[in-house]
């Protein structure tokens, strides 16, 4: 197992499944734990299955103001901030004709302009301590569009460039900038969609099942890893075959 030992670890949106699935594997790699959300008694709950090595920060990451004093709020308590995992993100769908500037705004915020704001605060330290690993939850969408969600693929699309621009950026002080995009995973997000739509969705994958939360946190905890320490500006697909870009 990948040893990340004495790291500490900021996950985003950790109470949902995927951000859940991501802490345990980061976890059971031996780093100290941040979990950031806005459901406070799942964070707790979550807190107490890990036992040890784990701090809450409640934050709504479509404030500004709360986002602005995450990593400094991370930073007094732990120190420094030496992986961040950028994994929480909000859907509001609705075709583009009929897509409210609130709606578009909101996702593009939560989504994007946040992953934006605590990268940027996040890169400072780690350049001064000449390691980090960024790690971007992005979604197939990003890569292959999806009607009803212009919104949400602009922002996971736009989490693409702005990875592969920060990467370059730190490139040279053994700091890594990736994405991972998962297609469909059994998840609060998805399980609308999957409980009328499930059997034709599992057709357009290749390997004909819905993805696992853990496949994904699985990706992460690789990247996360030394092991990974010469792959940077990349998108790892983790989709079952569904898009292959």
């Amino acid at each position: 197992m990948f040893d990340l030992s004495g790291k500490v670890v900021l996950v985003t949106g950790a109470a949902g499944a995927i951000g859940s699935a991501i802490t345990r594997v980061l976890h059971r790699q031996g780093a100290t734990l941040v979990i950031s959300g806005t459901r406070n008694d799942s964070l707790k709950h979550l807190a107490m299955e890990l036992t040890e090595r784990v701090h809450i920060f409640v934050c709504d990451l479509a404030s500004e103001v709360e986002v602005n004093a995450l990593i400094p709020n991370v930073e007094e308590a732990c120190g420094h901030v030496d992986i961040l995992v950028n994994n929480a993100g909000i859907v509001q769908d609705d075709l583009l004709i009929r897509m409210t500037d609130e709606s578009w705004r909101k996702v593009l915020m939560v989504n994007l302009e946040a992953p934006f704001r605590l990268m940027r605060a996040a890169a400072l330290s780690m350049i001064k301590a000449r390691w980090g690993r960024i790690i971007n939850i992005s979604s197939i969408v990003g890569a292959i569009g999806n009607p009803g969600q212009s919104n949400y693929a602009a922002a996971k699309s736009g989490m693409f460039g702005l990875s592969k621009s920060l990467a370059k950026e730190v490139a040279k002080r053994n700091i890594t900038v990736n994405c991972v995009a998962p297609g469909f995973i059994q998840s609060r997000m998805t399980e609308a969609i999957l409980a009328t739509h499930r059997e034709e969705v599992e057709k357009n994958i290749p390997m004909a099942r819905i993805g696992r939360p853990e496949e994904v946190a699985a990706a992460v905890g690789f990247l996360a890893s030394n092991e990974a320490s010469y792959i940077t500006g990349q998108v790892l697909h983790v989709n079952g075959g569904m898009a292959m870009v």
